[in-house]
């Protein structure tokens, strides 16, 4: 019965992902063609503010204030944000697993050195250093990519990545803590196995389990971190959407007193809270897959 729940879970929040995924890549031709209705920067100077209707299909969700489809700039930003949360996600991945199995694994005055640069960046505010990174960063790769839009894209998923490894590495490390005591790895090391061996046969397939899980919970919060950041106007520049920044700029008039266009802040942030749903679905249910002590309590 657990077992099922949990595959459960896993199935449901990946069919949503996609689902999600796959309609807003399928339609990359539209929202990115300038021919298109679909086309996120299309203005149609007649429509603006239009609620949705069900007669047309790009205004299903219905216009902005300059008149674009909703629709369009939902499906393109989910693909930004999307984006953004898988590569900052692999970006933090990689940090926090290096850095947690050296701390671990080595020990001794490397891990104390380690540990207190975690706890140093954990004591920062983290929308400090990833305005920082931008100031540092944007405008070198702006003249590598000859693209500021790019640049931008670029420096925000390495902002958001190169400040969310400390949790990964903290458990990274703590694995490590645990295993290296083990008798396995023990016998190993009398055996006289080489370091390299007892890393690669031994230590890593232990730490698959917990790196999957923490890596699909990473997704998540990066992507809820790049929306923050578009809200308050420091995340992806404009024209491009993101479902934060679409949700940002239909703050105010979703909320007026008078006519509310309500369907400016919805949409977007219904995707928005859908697809970290769906994440945590699929994280909370690998979680349990990998868990050793729920797996013997069923036993």
């Amino acid at each position: 019965m657990k077992g099922e729940l949990q595959s459960g879970r896993i199935r449901f929040g990946g069919g949503i992902l996609l689902l999600l995924l796959g309609t807003c890549i399928v339609t990359l031709p539209w929202t990115l063609g300038s021919s298109s209705n679909f086309y996120y920067d299309r203005q149609h100077t007649d429509s603006p503010l239009l609620a949705p209707r069900m007669d047309t299909v790009w205004m299903w969700f219905g216009t902005s204030k300059l008149g674009q489809s909703l629709m369009g700039q939902c499906l393109l930003g989910g693909v930004i944000s999307l984006t953004i949360g898988l590569a900052a996600a692999a970006i933090s991945v990689v940090l926090g697993v290096s850095v947690g199995i050296l701390a671990g694994y080595r020990g001794g005055w490397l891990d104390s050195l380690l540990m207190r640069i975690v706890d140093v960046l954990y004591a920062l505010p983290y929308i400090l250093l990833v305005i920082l990174f931008k100031i540092a960063l944007e405008s070198p790769l702006g003249k590598i990519l000859r693209s500021s839009a790019a640049a931008n894209l670029v420096v925000l998923f390495l902002s958001i990545g190169l400040v969310s490894w400390l949790t990964m590495a903290r458990v990274i490390r703590g694995q490590v803590l645990s295993l290296r005591t083990l008798p396995f790895i023990e016998a190993a090391r009398a055996a006289g196995v080489p370091q390299h061996r007892i890393f690669l046969r031994h230590l890593l397939p232990n730490l698959i389990g917990p790196i999957t899980v923490y890596a699909t919970l990473t997704v998540p919060q990066a992507i809820l971190q790049e929306s923050l950041l578009s809200f308050l106007g420091i995340g992806i520049q404009k024209p491009l959407p993101t479902w934060g920044s679409l949700a940002s700029d239909g703050l105010g008039l979703a909320l007026a007193p008078v006519a509310s266009c309500w369907w400016l802040l919805v949409f977007p942030c219904t995707l928005l809270g859908v697809t970290l749903l769906a994440l945590n679905f699929v994280g909370d249910g690998l979680r349990d897959a990998f868990d050793p002590k729920a797996e013997a309590s069923h036993i």
